[in-house]
């Protein structure tokens, strides 16, 4: 910033003691450092009052990049649900109409000149005498059902002959 060397600074020390005196000397220096260290404080204020804007204003934008980056996201996420759904609903439409032309395929091989009724279902829904009426289940079903197998082989028996050293 300023190019001021020690000659420079050797010159202004010899003209100040000339003007001021050497009793007038030490207080103009005194004073002359207070109000450089002032500067400097206030110097060093401003420039961090800058870099803190400056972080601030970088952090919104990268704020609002991210935002940006979001929507965006989330629009073509929202686009691929509405394709997805819109695949499936055709899909769904595809297979009704394949099941009832299939049905009138059937329908009309069986009799064709019956009415056009939907065939009962092929299995009915169990009852209640029937569950009543199921047999109980044996031990060996319940292993079986659980995966074991009977016991084929009895636990062993413990020795009582002493060990040998």
């Amino acid at each position: 910033m300023f190019d001021i060397g020690f000659s420079e600074l050797l010159v202004i020390a010899i003209v100040a003691l000339i003007v001021l005196g050497p009793e007038r000397l030490p207080k103009a220096t005194r004073l002359a450092g207070l109000w450089v260290r002032r500067a400097r404080a206030q110097w060093y204020s401003v420039k961090d009052e800058l870099e803190r804007e400056l972080a601030a204003e970088e952090l919104k934008r990268s704020l609002k990049d991210t935002r940006d980056a979001l929507r965006d996201t989330e629009q073509k996420i929202r686009e691929s649900a509405s394709e997805t759904e819109r695949q499936f609903d055709e899909m769904r439409q595809a297979v009704r109409d394949d099941a009832r032309a299939l049905r009138e395929d059937v329908e009309s091989a069986v009799s064709p000149d019956a009415p056009a009724n939907p065939p009962p279902d092929p299995l009915p829904a169990p009852t209640r005498d029937a569950e009543e009426s199921a047999p109980a289940e044996t031990p060996a079903d319940q292993d079986r059902e659980v995966g074991t197998t009977p016991d084929l082989f009895p636990p062993k028996e413990p020795r009582d002959e002493p060990r040998s050293p």
